[in-house]
């Protein structure tokens, strides 16, 4: 029997991340530090399904203070989430400061991205009618 565990998708700023996932109703729901490995583990899940977990992998930067970057969130593929409410997601969202970048102009599906640029799908818990200013808005990068 195969059973799926997680998601991992590293990370430059864990907080940052914790609070952008918070935004779609996704908490902090373990974490798990290695200081000889120099790395943080922090596990997120919604509400009820806590079985279903995305992994933040952050590796703790060297001495000399460098950071390594990561790139290609895109070819990652995305991580989906349903939601209740696409418009109130959306807009919590971008009250927030994230930039929609493909809105839910058909009010079923939009795209986001992480701190990190991994793309996050976002799919209305059934499909709500075409409404303003989200039908009107145009893409805005990639996702």
């Amino acid at each position: 029997m195969t059973r799926y565990l997680h998601t991992m998708i590293r990370v430059t700023d864990p907080d940052a991340t914790i609070r952008f996932f918070e935004l779609i109703g996704v908490k902090e729901t373990r974490r798990f530090s290695d200081e000889k490995g120099r790395y943080t583990l922090i596990f997120l899940a919604p509400e009820g399904q806590e079985d279903v977990e995305v992994e933040l992998t952050y590796n703790w930067p060297p001495d000399d203070g460098s950071a390594e970057e990561y790139t290609g969130g895109r070819n990652f593929g995305h991580l989906a989430y349903r939601v209740d409410d696409i418009y109130a997601t959306c807009q919590r969202l971008m009250d927030a400061g994230v930039t929609i970048n493909r809105p839910p102009r058909d009010g079923h599906m939009a795209f986001i991205r992480t701190p990190d640029g991994i793309s996050i799908e976002l799919l209305q818990d059934g499909k709500l009618e075409p409404a303003e200013p989200w039908a009107s808005m145009p893409n805005v990068g990639v996702w």
